[in-house]
């Protein structure tokens, strides 16, 4: 069965449209209680990412879903001193290392390893010291996984959104492939493969064919469609298209 990581910075970014400045009290919508809802669904775990910037989670979600979550906490996280010492503190379950555009909408590519092999290297050793489990948002790329397990990552989240902008044109077919082959690499390297990004209702009956698949994270679609239906339906439609 292929696991369910429900991404909900997007009920974030809807909350701080409105109360950015709110120095607390009741603001909405809750990213917290989002939380609950999908796990109620069958969402195997909550993913979020805490960007530098703050644009939409907040330090105090992260701390709170800390203390709530009753399955797993995935903390997307970009490659720096500030965010390791905080996962440090934070303890959970499994963090994501990603890059981090301050003028991107949403993380757009995949974690250059080889450009940057000294700190992510640093990264990885500290959480695997601390029992937290470490994965690279890394593009379907050899050198990229193969590095990913030189320095000791235990899993890599396949970055899908070349992809998912591919999926109606004809360089569909291609950009499955290079999944496919990388997917094939990681497994055959000892490393764990989840993946994610512009993942969607249509595009999952193809991308859940993919072998080897431990876990996809997925927020926007999830969150669009629970406009509409209410988080809980959201979740449950996705987990069963996931694993029909």
């Amino acid at each position: 069965m292929i696991l369910l990581g429900v991404n909900i910075d997007h009920c974030a970014t809807l909350r701080q449209a409105r109360y950015r400045d709110s120095a607390g009290g009741q603001v909405e919508p809750d990213p917290v209680a989002l939380a609950e809802r999908a796990e109620r669904a069958g969402a195997d775990g909550i993913t979020v990412h805490l960007r530098e910037d703050r644009r939409h989670i907040q330090d105090r979600d992260v701390w709170r879903l800390k203390e709530s979550c009753a399955t797993r906490l995935n903390l997307e996280m970009a490659c720096t001193e500030a965010m390791t010492e905080f996962a440090l503190n934070l303890g959970p379950q499994a963090v994501c290392i990603v890059p981090e555009n301050r003028a991107e909408v949403t993380t757009e590519g995949g974690l250059d390893v080889v450009g940057g092999r000294e700190r992510v290297e640093a990264c990885v050793a500290a959480m695997n010291r601390a029992g937290i489990e470490a994965s690279l948002f890394i593009g379907p790329d050899e050198e990229q996984v193969r590095l990913a397990a030189d320095i000791g990552a235990p899993v890599v989240e396949l970055h899908t959104g070349a992809y998912a902008n591919a999926y109606a044109t004809p360089g569909r077919r291609a950009e499955f492939e290079r999944l496919r082959e990388a997917a094939e690499l990681a497994h055959g390297l000892g490393i764990k493969v989840n993946a994610g990004h512009g993942i969607n209702y249509v595009n999952i009956a193809e991308v859940r064919t993919l072998p080897h698949l431990n876990e996809l994270n997925i927020g926007h679609s999830i969150l669009s469609r629970a406009v509409f239906t209410g988080i809980e339906e959201a979740v449950r439609e996705m987990k069963a298209r996931m694993n029909p």
